[in-house]
């Protein structure tokens, strides 16, 4: 079950291996740690980010923590020592995949720096290192975070995108598309991942424009040929054998067995996320997680040949029919005396993949979740095949088999343990990020085997049914709960009697801009209405503009932010808060005030409903037009402001 080479050069072979993970670890660890990005909120990011652990401190420490933090996107203005203490949140935008936060910004929600130019260098530098060191992770979600991030970037050339948050969300979600296209080779797979997972509105238009980027992103994966074999997939497997009609039932099993691998891994990442990485010590010192991590998988994994390989090449060693039979007693193509030596020795690769690809999930460095889900459940899925070829070449007369099974073609005449690998590797897949359609497409994708499209599917589907009754929420929903962000999901239907203005709060001053007596409005008073905004947490809220109580308009938080910040003189300043010119009158008792117009900023039209609208309406309003604020009007007079974080804590208390 354990390898031990008799040369001289083992012990040193080891020592190197288990050095080699560390360094790379380390690295690329460091580099994540560049992208700290701490928030001044209490309510906004409150502990968990997608590495299941994010820091947080007090604001005491706010002046310090933003000088150190040139991600953090608060003003370097504000006087926090001034306002109540309230704790910071800290988090690593290059940590993890990214693919929870992308969706979440799909849905309207913004997340400081994580699109950003910055993100973008180092995770991909990030990215290499980790990827190199050996770990179980995988590449393809935080090629999705990639993609995303350059999408988000070319956004801001045009002002067509770069002005309009829809249209942003939809190259976004085309941009994320791409990135699993190149992930895995399959731009259907990608499209169809953008739909499934990603994306919060996909209108027809933007279906084409996102299977136009897949197709663009393949193609320019063909012509750069990285991988020096002329294909657009790392690895690339084809089955030439069709399946028996008995095996239909050992599929539905794996199905199952990959659904409640899937769902399990999900409540252990829990489990160790919320005992281990509580740890005081841990959590403020998230170099020393990865150090230890590296350590014990240097230690644990160079004994066995497939813990010890990368994931991507472990897969598609797993997944390869085979051509002829293993030289070495620890391959994957043995003879009918060794099968029982390779299951043991998979077994032992199961288990500890398993147990690594936990402890890993999750750590700051760059690292995805589905390559390092699909390797386990294709160690699994390999070790039924090898149980069931081992029956079908002892008993080959079994009225089970039939007579479609000789014994005297080959090993693989009747049975291709590869295939029960690819089909776990697809339903353990499933069974943690709940992705359907897409997962069949892909496998397909990688196959290229239209005969074994209905086992696929077969075995993904009751993976889906399975992790649902175990677990209900996948892995990327998981990390949004933990990390309270305020995502509705747009597939549900809201049954309830209750109207907006059941959670509508009273109207306060600090919260308004109020222009019934002047339209001008000292920068000092905006500045300090901003920063009640951004202390509880609405970094992304709005000041609804009045006029007698009369909604004439909202200047949304960053614009506020951006606009005062650019003054050069913010004491001495007055700002032009209304659209109709025509009304202001020069106020003679201030000539020496600065008088800037912030016309620009403020937003005519801002979305309202009535108090008495329903909450179906609401709810359909946040979630189909990606809103993060509604205003509320009662007999044509404000009413006050609905914030999207608001509304999703008053839904989840009322479930």
């Amino acid at each position: 079950m354990l390898t031990f080479s008799s040369t001289e050069n083992q012990w040193t072979d080891f020592g190197m291996y288990v050095a080699w993970v560390v360094i790379l670890s380390v690295v690329s660890c460091f580099l994540t740690l560049l992208t700290k990005t701490v928030v001044p909120s209490s309510v906004s990011l409150t502990t968990l980010d997608e590495n299941l652990g994010a820091a947080s401190s007090r604001s005491t420490k706010r002046t310090d923590a933003a000088a150190d933090t040139p991600s953090s996107d608060t003003s370097p203005r504000a006087p926090y020592s001034a306002i109540p203490t309230r704790p910071d949140m800290v988090y690593y935008s290059a940590a993890g995949s990214g693919v929870a936060e992308v969706k979440v910004i799909n849905s309207g929600f913004v997340l400081h720096g994580y699109l950003g130019f910055k993100t973008l260098v180092i995770k991909t530098i990030a990215l290499i290192f980790s990827v190199s060191s050996g770990l179980s992770l995988g590449k393809e979600g935080p090629y999705v975070h990639i993609a995303t991030c350059v999408g988000n970037i070319c956004c801001r050339l045009f002002a067509k995108y770069n002005r309009n948050d829809g249209k942003r969300r939809e190259v976004l979600s085309a941009s994320a598309a791409s990135g699993v296209a190149v992930a895995f080779g399959a731009p259907i797979g990608g499209v169809l991942f953008s739909l499934e997972e990603v994306s919060y509105y996909f209108p027809p238009k933007t279906l084409f424009r996102t299977f136009f980027c897949c197709i663009a992103a393949a193609l320019s994966l063909k012509f750069l040929n990285p991988y020096g074999t002329g294909k657009i997939v790392l690895f690339e497997v084809r089955y030439f054998n069709d399946w028996e009609i008995f095996e239909l039932v050992i599929f539905i099993i794996l199905g199952v067995l990959g659904g409640a691998l899937g769902a399990l891994f999900i409540k252990a990442s829990s489990l160790w996320a919320r005992s281990f990485r509580r740890i005081p010590v841990i959590k403020r010192w998230p170099m020393l997680e990865v150090v230890l991590v590296a350590l014990v998988t240097g230690l644990v994994s160079f004994w066995n040949r497939y813990t010890k390989l990368a994931v991507s090449e472990l897969l598609f060693e797993l997944a390869s029919p085979c051509d002829h039979e293993s030289s070495s007693p620890n391959g994957l193509c043995p003879n009918e005396d060794g099968i029982v030596d390779i299951i043991r020795y998979l077994l032992v690769a199961f288990v500890v993949k398993s147990l690594l690809t936990v402890v890993t999930f999750g750590i700051k460095v760059p690292a995805g979740i589905y390559v390092p889900s699909m390797v386990v459940g294709g160690l699994l899925g390999r070790i039924v095949g090898h149980v069931a070829q081992y029956f079908v070449v002892k008993y080959p007369t079994f009225p089970l088999f039939g007579s479609s099974c000789p014994a005297v073609s080959g090993m693989e005449s009747c049975v291709t343990p590869g295939v029960y690998a690819m089909i776990a590797a697809g339903a353990t897949m499933c069974g943690v990020t709940r992705l359907s359609v897409t997962l069949a497409v892909i496998l397909f994708e990688l196959t290229g085997s239209l005969a074994h499209v209905l086992p696929f599917s077969l075995a993904i589907l009751c993976a889906k049914w399975t992790a649902d009754a175990i677990e209900p929420r996948s892995i990327y929903d998981l990390l949004t709960d933990m990390n309270s962000y305020p995502f509705l999901d747009n597939k549900i239907q809201v049954v309830s009697d209750a109207e907006l203005g059941d959670l509508v709060r009273p109207v306060r001053r600090g919260r308004i801009i109020d222009i019934s007596d002047s339209p001008f409005v000292p920068a000092t008073e905006l500045r300090s209405k901003l920063q009640t905004l951004l202390m509880a947490g609405e970094l992304d809220s709005g000041l609804p503009i009045l006029r007698h109580d009369i909604l004439s308009g909202l200047i949304p938080a960053p614009d506020l932010e951006y606009a005062l910040d650019n003054l050069e003189d913010e004491e001495n300043t007055l700002c032009l808060m209304t659209l109709d010119t025509m009304s202001v009158v020069s106020d003679s008792d201030d000539e020496e005030a600065i008088r800037v117009d912030f016309n620009r900023y403020i937003d005519p039209a801002p979305m309202s409903l009535d108090i008495h609208s329903p909450l179906d309406l609401v709810y359909q309003c946040f979630a189909k037009l990606g809103l993060r604020y509604l205003c509320v009007l009662q007999n044509g007079q404000y009413a006050g402001l609905v914030h999207k974080k608001a509304f999703v804590k008053f839904m989840k208390e009322n479930e």
